[in-house]
């Protein structure tokens, strides 16, 4: 490591948020980045390779630009910054990324994208009709799409929200389900019942749902009605078929939108049958007013592991898919 070094002035007000409990934040900077911080009263001594040093400068100048804004630091948006600075992605403002508040959860944690993947999804649902949101586990693309129709429905703008999902078991056989055809397809929809109660309140949701203002339910459920003026969420899409696809899709009415989200990596189809979340965005790619906004693994907001897994799953399927090509080359 070379002796260069820079200083960087923080003020006292934003040195706890900046540095974290226990100076996490800033010892996650100096292993990721390679350098070294020494603080100096209010300002820190950024240590090490020049090249090092001065991304290293730039990661603080973002997590600083972010505490000014209101924003608590976490450790998603260390890791985020970092990883676009050590990406040499140095093009535009990080803290940018950080859209509008779209809402509040029950326990007023404020909801709103943390990537700049995050804030092109939300900002082109807000501006398309329908929109697709691909991408792997804990990119937000649920969460966010529920919050975006949730702030719809209170602002008035639909007068209900309907949530969809193909009820299919992943990998799983379950077998006999008791109960009414209601609890036999619950399981399938927790995820949607999550989101929902911890954005909107399980009374208000519950409300609402009796009225029948809120509706959740599986895809088949959808054939041979005309959705108006709604927000619908088509969720875990990649495991509809074509069919099922192209049947939600004509469901769409006057004065709705719709959020179609997915994860090509975890289809729980059977063995040759072609997924419709592939086959709907090769047909509707150049249609207006129908965006495909494709996460990766640099917008999962859920814990850093779970983005080390995320990676790690697609270094590994580069090299399934480069080993089937050589195996294909060499039989022929």
């Amino acid at each position: 490591m070379s002796d260069f070094s820079l200083s960087i002035s923080i003020p006292a007000d934003h040195a706890s948020n900046i540095f974290g409990q226990f100076d996490k934040n800033i010892k996650a900077i100096e292993k990721g980045m390679d350098i070294s911080f020494i603080t100096r009263d209010d300002s820190i001594k950024v240590v090490g390779d020049k090249e090092h040093v001065e991304h290293g400068v730039i990661v603080v100048d973002e997590l600083l630009s972010l505490s000014k804004k209101g924003n608590i630091i976490t450790t998603q948006d260390v890791n985020y910054i970092m990883s676009v600075e050590q990406e040499k992605i140095v093009n535009h403002d990080v803290s940018e990324a950080r859209g509008e508040i779209i809402c509040h959860t029950t326990t007023g944690k404020p909801v709103a994208p943390k990537t700049l993947g995050q804030k092109k999804y939300v900002d082109a649902i807000t501006n398309n009709m329908i929109v697709f949101g691909v991408g792997p586990a804990g990119t937000g693309k649920t969460y966010l799409a529920m919050a975006k129709a949730i702030t719809a429905f209170k602002n008035e703008e639909v007068s209900r929200i309907i949530l969809t999902r193909p009820a299919i078991e992943a990998g799983e056989k379950l077998g006999f389900l008791p109960g009414d055809l209601q609890s036999k397809v619950d399981p399938y929809l927790r995820p949607l019942y999550d989101a929902l109660y911890q954005i909107m309140g399980a009374e208000a949701f519950q409300r609402n749902m009796e009225k029948g203002l809120i509706e959740v339910a599986p895809l088949a459920y959808m054939r041979g009605r005309t959705l108006d003026n709604a927000f619908i969420i088509l969720d875990e899409a990649q495991n509809t078929t074509p069919a099922q696809m192209k049947m939600f899709l004509t469901r769409i009415g006057f004065g709705s939108k719709a959020v179609i989200t997915g994860d090509k990596t975890q289809k729980d189809l059977p063995t040759g049958v072609k997924s419709g979340l592939d086959d709907a965005m090769s047909v509707l790619k150049n249609i207006e007013d129908i965006k495909i906004c494709n996460l990766d693994a640099k917008d999962v907001v859920r814990h850093p592991l779970v983005q080390k897994i995320v990676n790690a799953y697609e270094v590994h399927d580069k090299k399934l898919e480069s080993r089937k090509r050589k195996n294909n080359e060499t039989d022929r």
